[in-house]
């Protein structure tokens, strides 16, 4: 059978998205069964990849890693016909043609007449020296991810801003044993946080962390410059993120207060024909809604160009080939 996408232009996509994660994926899979052209740029650099067990996505209620739902995703992707290419987005800007985006990346450039940016986010960890064998496993970024998986055990939250007392606050409703280390930093939370703090009876350690010990990921403590050593079972980090939207600001598309991409309830950034998915977006950075996000914004493309195919008239050069080439009406009728 023939499709719409086989008249248009063979070196112009009608999607490309940044991303082959979460966000990146479920846009992939909605606009392949729409039987948009779509082709998936990705750096191999998704977050999902740092989940060794995600316990809080709708229908694996024993839990599944984040590796396993990125390689179980594109694979459903590819099944819709959708094209993948492993390269590096590093420029994007919009060509004289109205309506076509052109990106350079390490290893080519692609056009596009509809981008997402599903780029993402990146936690910054804390630098202490063994915390990163422990990422996933028992040092966390999301008490709302994780929070229900230290139940009962020793949680240390790593920071010195408000973040960090409302995140201690919030572990209360997991366990007993909670404490803020401020690895020798200034405290910067306010005069309420400060309050809370003491009428919570949250014990806060303000020396610096030499380095956390650990067993095969398993946080067993931490050791101060001190020499003061305080067993714990698992560390909660707020020490930020960075949003990446570089792409998005080269074409000048509004950021919020945060640095987030701002979007529209479809998706849509400032910038017209771009959108954004995932946790690039002020979205709460949860797999599932970065997911969410990635079917809004695939839904919100195909309907924005099949509006554009009756405006332009392909869609009725399409179905002209139709009835030329192919059987349009039962027999019988």
């Amino acid at each position: 059978m023939i499709q719409h996408k086989d008249i248009d232009d063979p070196h112009t996509r009608e999607v490309i998205v940044v991303g082959g994660g979460i966000a990146g994926l479920s846009a992939a899979i909605y606009l392949g069964r729409a039987q948009r052209d779509t082709l998936v740029i990705d750096s191999g650099h998704s977050m999902a990849k740092w989940e060794p067990m995600v316990e809080n996505y709708l229908g694996f209620a024993n839990g599944v890693s984040g590796e396993d739902l990125l390689k179980d995703g594109r694979q459903q992707a590819e099944k819709h016909d959708v094209k993948f290419i492993d390269d590096h987005i590093e420029e994007i800007d919009r060509e004289s043609e109205p309506g076509v985006f052109i990106l350079h990346g390490k290893s080519g450039s692609y056009r596009a007449k509809r981008v997402i940016l599903a780029t993402g986010i990146f936690h910054l960890p804390p630098e202490i020296p063994g915390v990163r064998e422990c990422l996933g496993h028992s040092m966390f970024f999301c008490k709302d991810c994780d929070g229900f998986r230290v139940r009962e055990k020793r949680v240390m939250i790593i920071g010195a801003n408000d973040e960090t007392v409302e995140y201690a606050l919030g572990m209360l409703l997991y366990s007993a044993c909670v404490m803020v280390a401020t690895n020798g930093e200034q405290t910067r939370w306010s005069e309420q946080h400060a309050r809370w703090i003491e009428e919570y009876e949250i014990p806060v350690h303000i020396g610096r962390i030499k380095d956390v010990e650990h067993e095969e990921g398993q946080v067993l403590g931490l050791h101060f410059d001190d020499g003061r050593e305080v067993k714990i079972d698992s560390i909660f980090t707020t020490r930020g993120d960075v949003f990446h939207t570089h792409l998005a600001e080269q074409l000048g598309a509004k950021l919020d207060a945060e640095g987030q991409l701002e979007v529209d309830h479809k998706m849509r950034t400032s910038v017209p024909r771009l959108y954004a998915a995932g946790c690039v977006t002020p979205a709460n950075c949860q797999m599932i809604i970065a997911a969410g996000e990635g079917a809004i914004a695939a839904q919100s493309i195909n309907r924005d160009l099949f509006e554009e195919g009756l405006k332009n008239h392909t869609l009725r050069r399409f179905r002209e080939i139709q009835l030329e080439q192919e059987k349009t009406v039962p027999e019988g009728a």
